[in-house]
């Protein structure tokens, strides 16, 4: 029980950081498809390096994610704070949160995997910037931002 103590806020802070990298890489990686698409640019080696770095760092944040879940507090107490409300923090965390993340990083995952398996530039740039979009979509809904009615969190979580 002690060592969940101490890695519980080293878990938080690295899944807090670690979602900028998830969704810088997935901006870039759309910002990629986009002007590959419409510049009708080549499939270069870096272009797929980045396609790939985007599912890994994806997945990454998943297994944050998922020790995160099985030691949060958050996740474990009864919803008893507000049993009146349907939506509230446990509610959000237990369910919407991970089950649309878990979706992201699926739509992610085929994504990356339908671009690499395309014949042609045009239609792996089509393909990265249709299912990278959507991942984006349904990760910036289920994050909980700071202005967030469900769950409010800081931008950073400190350690």
């Amino acid at each position: 029980m002690q060592i969940i103590m101490i890695m519980f806020p080293i878990l938080i802070f690295f899944h807090s950081f670690w979602r900028w990298l998830v969704l810088g890489s997935l901006v870039y990686s759309i910002f990629i498809a986009y002007r590959g698409k419409t510049g009708k640019l080549n499939y270069t080696a870096s272009v797929n390096q980045w396609r790939h770095w985007t599912a890994t760092i994806a997945h990454v944040q998943l297994l944050l994610g998922m020790s995160l879940y099985f030691q949060s507090p958050v996740v474990m107490f009864q919803m008893l704070d507000a049993p009146g409300k349907l939506l509230n923090e446990q509610t959000f965390f237990r369910y919407i949160h991970l089950s649309m993340m878990m979706l992201a990083v699926v739509l992610i995952t085929i994504g990356s995997a339908k671009a690499k398996r395309q014949k042609t530039d045009a239609e792996k740039f089509d393909v990265m910037l249709t299912w990278f979009i959507v991942a984006f979509i349904v990760i910036f809904i289920a994050i909980p931002w700071p202005f967030s009615p469900l769950a409010s969190r800081p931008f950073i979580r400190s350690i």
